[in-house]
């Protein structure tokens, strides 16, 4: 090619020549041969693209499998777009709604429509998204004026993403158009649905589960699982935004508009502490007939454990209990004892970081009702000590212990089974964006850890969102395996926080500069967040557990 134009593509480590405005698609084309497999989306000068990208000038380039972070999010948003059109093909006029994820798949129902959805419907829309497959029909990306988008939406039927863009400050609006369908999603989509090959749809409750891959196992579609007490918990949510009238964002942005915050926050601060009071009223129960005197307290990272914690701890207090509180942070083993994962690496979530024997030793002591020797684990000398600290618990006494492992059998396998009460706690997100675009419970907590890491410990986004790949797989196979085993769950989650956080984690997120990896997770994370009407952090009462996250 005769011209100066070139881009650098990371999958190869060379610089292609290119023409000015040829696409990312015609340049793959020409160098196939070297990527190795077929891309599902690109990113450019590290955020997130379509494959047709025209090139104009000279980019980093990075074509991207559907193994990869941003490409199974870009396989699961297609998916749903595929699923939608399936529906409106051979049920017009049925109002998808992807509500929620459930496991490793995303629960689905018809809006407005409170029937059970029958196994013959499931089977019908499942049959018609193979076909969809079969046909390979390419995603087509637009753009065009918003106010007229809006319209487009509004033919279609589609008031919730009316809604959603008739406060929008863009110009222009990015949407999907698949055959006779338009859809707009927060993400690219697929060159085409014959990209999206796996996957499975079955029915689950009253609605049905929208599988993907299976993580582990690409190649197949996940597994349904049981979640029973995590999907009771979503329904419970669900309820309680119906009472607030916001089951979406365009939804809180009004009740923003309308100075409706602060009662939605004390909605949200009052159902907390009346599930709190709920536990500990079973806790106490339990407690009075010669059980639970160890509570036992789990959750993913920043879903508020140690906050939780201490609130529960009060409410206890209300029920003549006296919770004397452990972390079994203090019985990791020395560091110098600590486990490695696959790559040589400290594997800190591993359940053999912590020194079982010595706990659970400990644990039988303090229920016989003996004076123990409590150990205080030295973060900056990567050591246990002793320092004279002692524990006994007396008749009305109760051990409250947090922990990543404490929902895991094997931690507690020697104490006995009425002795213990475990609570699971998580950010269950129960607000969607739209009725096709729900917000990740994932991405919620990433945002609580980014701002509480910049505050607590002085990291910067980079920092955590270049230890978040590590945080999720530790939860994955530490945590979610065991979380139906909590005799409670704990939504920790409140409806508008993402607008609370807004003003804090945006000067945040914007300090990770374009030519580092984690560009492209903070620019997601930034403009995911701008579609909130901020709420002024003043409107929080002091004891909340986001006060743990605001400066």
């Amino acid at each position: 090619m005769d011209n100066d134009l070139k881009i650098f593509c990371t999958n190869t480590g060379e610089y292609v020549d290119v023409e000015g405005g040829e696409t990312l698609q015609h340049v793959y084309e020409r160098i196939k041969d070297k990527i190795g497999f077929a891309p599902i989306s690109v990113l450019v000068n590290n955020r997130d693209k379509h494959i047709t990208y025209p090139l104009y000038g000279p980019k980093q380039v990075e074509f991207l499998d559907r193994n990869s972070t941003p490409g199974r999010r870009t396989y699961t948003r297609s998916l749903c777009m595929i699923l939608y059109k399936a529906i409106n093909d051979i049920f017009p006029g049925m109002r998808l709604i992807v509500q929620h994820s459930i496991g490793k798949g995303y629960f689905c129902t018809f809006k407005h429509n409170h029937a059970a959805v029958e196994g013959a419907t499931v089977k019908a829309i499942k049959s018609r998204m193979k076909e969809i497959v079969a046909e390979d029909t390419p995603f087509i990306r637009r753009e065009r004026p918003t106010k007229e988008l809006i319209e487009l939406f509004r033919k279609q039927g589609l008031n919730d993403k009316v809604r959603l863009l008739a406060n929008s400050t863009a110009l222009y609006t990015v949407y999907y158009e698949l055959g006779n369908i338009i859809d707009s999603f927060h993400g690219p989509l697929a060159p085409s649905t014959g990209h999206i090959s796996t996957f499975d749809l079955v029915p689950y409750k009253d609605g049905m589960l929208l599988l993907g891959p299976d993580p582990d196992n690409p190649s197949v579609p996940a597994k349904a699982g049981k979640h029973e007490k995590i999907y009771k918990s979503f329904l419970e949510g669900k309820k309680y935004n119906a009472i607030n009238n916001v089951s979406d964002v365009s939804e809180l942005n009004v009740a923003v508009l309308n100075k409706q915050s602060t009662q939605i926050i004390d909605v949200a601060e009052t159902l907390h502490s009346q599930m709190l009071s709920n536990i500990a009223n079973e806790i106490a129960l339990r407690f009075k007939r010669g059980g639970a005197r160890m509570v036992l307290i789990a959750g993913p990272s920043a879903s508020g454990k140690t906050t939780t914690t201490r609130r529960l701890a009060t409410h206890l207090k209300t029920k003549f209990l006296c919770p004397k509180m452990i972390s079994l942070d203090n019985y990791v083993v020395n560091r110098v004892d600590t486990p490695l994962d696959e790559n040589g690496e400290w594997d800190f979530e591993n359940i053999k970081a912590v020194d079982l024997d010595l706990f659970n030793r400990d644990m039988a002591d303090l229920l016989a009702g003996k004076e123990v020797n409590m150990p205080t684990f030295n973060f900056e000398t990567g050591c246990r000590e002793y320092r004279g600290d002692t524990m006994r618990l007396e008749p009305d006494d109760i051990v409250l212990l947090e922990g990543l492992h404490c929902l895991n059998p094997e931690l507690t396998k020697f104490i006995p089974e009425e002795q213990k009460f475990r609570i699971y706690i998580s950010v269950l997100t129960t607000l969607n964006i739209d009725d096709h675009n729900w917000i990740s419970t994932s991405d919620c907590r990433l945002l609580r850890r980014i701002m509480r890491d910049n505050k607590s410990r002085g990291f910067s986004a980079k920092d955590t969102i270049e230890r978040w790949p590590s945080v999720r797989k530790g939860e994955e196979k530490w945590i979610f395996p065991f979380q139906e085993n909590a005799d409670a769950i704990f939504n920790s989650s409140i409806i508008c926080e993402l607008a609370v956080m807004k003003n804090y984690a945006l000067p945040i997120l914007e300090q990770v500069p374009p030519n580092m990896p984690e560009h492209s997770e903070a620019h997601r994370m930034l403009t995911f967040l701008k579609m909130f009407y901020s709420i002024d952090g003043h409107e929080v009462p002091r004891t909340s557990l986001l006060r743990d996250y605001l400066t």
